[in-house]
């Protein structure tokens, strides 16, 4: 059985009364989870309240505060592709990710996840992402090496200032000829829930997106998101008829199966450009990872 090393948090969210309990919400919340394991884990003390003091089964439900709880995992599956380190320095570590690797601990996943192999491999153990890529997408991410310099780097991507850029492969090709679009629209978490839908309202989400090439009824694409909505870019890519070529999730759920390591999702994080927040300077960091075109 593989345990994280490193906590993981859920935040109990605002609903209506009467609140659930705290098992009932931490099973209905993590399906995967049987009852049965998280009333185990909550009576050995191993899930906590925010300031670290284990809770029982009486604690009680309260909107906005956080759970913290250590993933445990049987028969965690391995991922047999290896990721890369492109750049380290004394702030940042810029690493290229394979397919099929998440970056964070989650799901069925604890050590076989970048940040761990990263934390391993490097010995920094305050390694820390600055933002996410998908467990099915290849490519860049970023992540802080030093604490006291974090805030400065996590800025950029909170405040829209670094250029991503990504390529991807189509399912099929736009019925209407064209080859370039701007997508502004509203992402929000739909059903089930690791799934996310386009709604009506005030935008959060914008892609530029540009069809490169066609061949044989697909079509490659060069993609660069404004915002980082969750599975933006695949949503925007199946809003045009476009969907990404082994796409599980859109524009329908295809049914669980195990991952296909010969069916990649076509959809690699190609680049990130944008100028240090310490020492002005322009830099870029590119991913050498293509895609099956």
């Amino acid at each position: 059985m593989g345990i994280s090393n490193h906590p993981s948090t859920v935040t109990m969210p605002k609903i209506e009364k009467p609140y659930p309990s705290i098992l009932s919400f931490l099973s209905n919340r993590f399906p995967a989870v049987s009852r049965q394991t998280w009333e185990k884990r909550i009576s050995a003390g191993k899930v906590l309240d925010d300031k670290a003091i284990p809770i029982t089964l009486e604690t009680e439900y309260v909107p906005q505060k956080r759970i913290i709880y250590f993933r445990e995992v049987h028969c965690e599956p391995v991922i047999p592709f290896t990721e890369k380190i492109l750049h380290q320095d004394n702030q940042i570590l810029v690493a290229c990710k394979p397919h099929f690797l998440p970056v964070t601990p989650g799901g069925r996943y604890v050590d076989e996840c970048l940040l761990h192999r990263l934390r391993k491999s490097t010995g920094i153990q305050e390694l820390v992402p600055l933002h996410r890529i998908d467990r099915e997408t290849a490519g860049i991410v970023m992540f802080s090496v030093n604490k006291e310099t974090r805030g400065s780097y996590g800025e950029l991507f909170m405040n829209g200032r670094i250029e991503k850029s990504y390529q991807a492969i189509s399912a099929s090709l736009p019925l209407d000829g064209k080859t370039s679009w701007v997508i502004s629209d509203r992402i929000e978490r739909g059903e089930p829930w690791f799934r996310m839908k386009s709604v009506s309202g005030i935008i959060n989400a914008r892609s530029a997106i540009d069809l490169v090439e066609a061949r044989g009824g697909q079509g490659l694409f060069n993609l660069r998101p404004v915002t980082g909505k969750t599975h933006q870019l695949r949503i925007h890519m199946s809003g045009i008829g476009c969907g990404i070529l082994h796409d599980r999730y859109y524009p329908e759920l295809q049914l669980e199966t195990a991952d296909n390591f010969e069916t990649p999702l076509q959809l690699v994080a190609k680049s990130v450009r944008f100028r240090d927040p310490l020492s002005g300077k322009q830099r870029e960091f590119e991913s050498e990872r293509g895609l099956l075109w």
